[in-house]
């Protein structure tokens, strides 16, 4: 099958990839659509050191469920993906914490080859169908999305909180829509004023970064993707305020933890977030993508497609896997 790989040092399209194959309670997945995200460009950067097929974020059809699925009947389903295949069995999964079992494998990030290609393996019992009616370039954007909701998981924000989301790239963008929801007082800060526009035109208050004298939060969610965003972050937020960190990069921060403990700051590390209720979101247009598609590109030119990803200023990019 064709496949764009990356082996530590490049990534190239091969036309010669190995068609996975399901194991039992997995089901094979003829890849639809595919983005890019600023994982994605970190992990070619060096990030957790994954060598093999990217790609986390997609739609679609199953094309067969290998023996021992319990759910056959997704065959010939479009469907969009829970990343992380985990054991079911160890202790943390049995305490229903299975984003976070150490016997896991994540998508195109680690221990099991991603969406980049033809075809994906997945667990059954990560897969979701995509309501009729909603379209690929609107349902590959459910993984960022279901990111975006698990900060409500974790963190009660109050109607009467003041919320800055510090970043304006994709995922700053639907977390700031996530959030508008709840009827806070948020102010989304950004770099790119093309990007909070598309924020400001569905009421969303917005600052560019360096005017922000006097604003103050009860919570800041970092998704900058910057190294320096988490000074940033702090600086915002009151005392016994909390941070919430969205952003994946390769390399270190240098942080005053100092700061942190005399200012009573909770800080909370998010990730990926539940499928179902992304899927409610789009579904009923709660949350609009289609202006944080760049481009779409086909899959035979993805390398291209990765360095349109990289350039300032573009949202998400699209690989369209199935073409013609």
């Amino acid at each position: 099958m064709r496949a764009l790989v990356y082996d530590g040092e490049a990534l190239r399209l091969r036309e010669d990839y190995p068609q996975p194959v399901p194991p039992p309670g997995e089901a094979l997945v003829r890849v639809r659509l595919a983005g890019i995200c600023n994982t994605d460009l970190e992990i070619v950067r060096g990030y957790m050191g994954f060598q093999g097929v990217l790609g986390h974020e997609f739609v679609g059809t199953v094309v067969e469920c290998a023996d021992g699925t319990a759910a056959p009947s997704l065959v010939g389903r479009r469907v969009v993906g829970e990343i992380n295949a985990y054991c079911g069995e160890c202790p943390t999964c049995r305490a229903g914490r299975p984003t976070h079992c150490p016997n896991r494998t994540t998508l195109g990030i680690w221990g099991r080859d991603g969406a980049f290609a033809e075809y994906l393996t997945l667990p059954a019992r990560n897969l979701y169908p995509v309501p009729d009616g909603l379209p690929d370039e609107a349902a590959v954007f459910t993984e960022p999305l279901a990111a975006a909701l698990e900060i409500l998981e974790q963190v009660h924000i109050r109607p009467t909180d003041r919320v800055v989301v510090l970043g304006d790239g994709k995922l700053g963008l639907l977390v700031a829509q996530v959030v508008a929801l709840l009827g806070c007082d948020l102010v989304v800060v950004g770099r790119h004023p093309e990007k909070l526009a598309i924020l400001a035109r569905r009421g969303v208050s917005t600052a560019l970064a360096g005017e922000t004298d006097g604003l103050v939060a009860d919570v800041v969610v970092e998704c900058t993707g910057r190294p320096e965003g988490f000074a940033t972050a702090k600086r915002l937020l009151r005392p016994r305020g909390t941070l919430v960190l969205k952003s994946t990069y390769h390399g270190q921060v240098e942080a005053d933890l100092t700061a942190l403990v005399v200012d009573e700051i909770s800080l909370v590390g998010s990730r990926c977030g539940p499928f179902p209720p992304a899927l409610r979101l789009l579904q009923r247009g709660l949350v609009d993508v289609r202006p944080l598609i760049s481009e779409i590109y086909p899959l035979s030119e993805g390398e291209k497609a990765f360095a349109r990803a990289a350039e300032p200023g573009t949202l998400k990019v699209l690989l369209r896997v199935e073409e013609g």
